[in-house]
């Protein structure tokens, strides 16, 4: 088994073996991430294969300050949301003040979902509440980060989760109802 520096050394000399090696060893994992930035397979899929040429191109900049998954993962969200960015129907959008939150938090109907139900169910809500919603509950951005990444006020970040989270319970409660 070959470190995750070796690895990266024989990227950096374009090895086609290493490069291989280091596709099949992510690939997987970085399509899920992909897809829960996109409403197809087939765009996740497009979405993968632009990151991997970024990090073929960019390897050398990877210094070791982290993990090469971590690496990789960042890269392959900034190119999900690259090509969220050149889909504009996520602009319009309201601000947090208009907002009135009501639902109740029922954390036993998550509790009892299998993960695939729930991934099903986060990829079936709007675009701009998913984005925001990944990048704030999955990834782990902060809303001023998220603005930055979409473009977007960090208000308009917060009212997009806020919305999210609250189509999100709607959709679970819907869903324990069947």
């Amino acid at each position: 088994m070959m470190s995750d520096e070796e690895l990266v050394q024989r990227c950096i000399r374009k090895e086609p073996q290493a490069q291989e090696l280091l596709y099949k060893t992510f690939a997987g994992r970085m399509l899920g991430v992909c897809s829960r930035y996109t409403d197809s397979i087939e765009e996740a899929e497009d979405i993968l294969q632009d990151g991997f040429i970024k990090i073929f191109n960019k390897i050398d900049g990877f210094k070791g300050n982290g993990s090469l998954e971590g690496w990789i993962k960042r890269i392959m969200v900034n190119t999900a949301l690259d090509a969220f960015r050149k889909n504009k129907n996520f602009r319009h959008s309201i601000d947090i003040e208009t907002i009135e939150y009501t639902a109740e938090t029922n954390h036993h109907v998550v509790e009892s979902m299998a993960a695939k139900d729930l991934v099903k169910i986060i990829k079936s809500m709007p675009k701009g509440f998913r984005t925001v919603f990944n990048l704030y509950a999955i990834e782990g951005y902060a809303h001023k980060e998220i603005a930055e990444l979409l473009d977007i006020s960090e208000s308009t970040s917060k009212s997009q989760y806020s919305r999210a989270r609250t189509h999100l319970q709607k959709l679970l409660q819907t869903e324990k109802a069947i």
